[in-house]
């Protein structure tokens, strides 16, 4: 079954775990990404919602710090800060991501496959290129890299898997960042909220749809 709204809302909120600083890559003995498939042999009921959920809590995350930076750096590439919201990393959208590949449920379990490598490909061809972290780029480097991958019909045929990953990737970080109370602030949307009073549709509507 898939994660709702709700459920990944929940536990992205209860993430606080803070991002290392860039010194870290070189320093941290953690592995890039943690295979968390031999610790979850199946799955049974859902997660007790009602309880505070850290990080990891539901089930083992897979992010190591390196693939942490990587994919923050990735994140506010695709939304970054402006003057009506802050970046998607700031928001808790790394942590969304991470509790979403770390997922025993079938549609997550499709996803890891494409995330994980997707992410170590974005490091080599970051160090091929300009010999630094994909994190450690400038804005221009990045989007060096990122303008070859995100549009399916302009890409090169070497970057097929590439493109394929970058267009699942900015799936989630929208899907993670929209979701946010900032996020839906950002598009305007006014769900959920109590109105004094509702006139029912406009005349124009229903004359659209043959209803007036």
């Amino acid at each position: 079954m898939s994660l709702d709204r709700r459920t990944t809302l929940k536990w992205m909120f209860a993430a606080a775990a803070a991002v290392p600083s860039l010194s870290a890559l070189a320093y941290t003995p953690e592995p890039f990404a943690r295979d968390v498939a031999k610790d979850q042999p199946g799955y049974g009921t859902d997660p007790d919602l009602i309880k505070d959920w850290t990080p990891g809590g539901p089930w083992p995350l897979t992010l190591g710090v390196a693939a942490r930076l990587t994919t923050a750096a990735l994140c506010d590439l695709i939304i970054p800060a402006d003057n009506v919201s802050p970046a998607a990393s700031s928001v808790g959208v790394v942590e969304f991501i991470d509790e979403w590949i770390s997922a025993p449920y079938p549609q997550q379990r499709s996803d890891r496959e494409i995330i994980l490598p997707g992410l170590q490909w974005l490091e080599a061809e970051s160090q091929k290129r300009f010999s630094k972290a994909f994190a450690a780029l400038d804005q221009p480097q990045k989007e060096a890299i990122a303008n070859d991958i995100c549009s399916p019909a302009k890409a090169a045929p070497e970057f097929a898997t590439a493109v394929k990953f970058f267009s699942r990737f900015r799936d989630l970080t929208a899907g993670g960042f929209y979701t946010t109370p900032v996020g839906m602030k950002d598009i305007g949307y006014v769900g959920n909220v109590s109105l004094e009073r509702f006139d029912g549709p406009p005349k124009a509507v229903l004359k659209k749809v043959g209803l007036a």
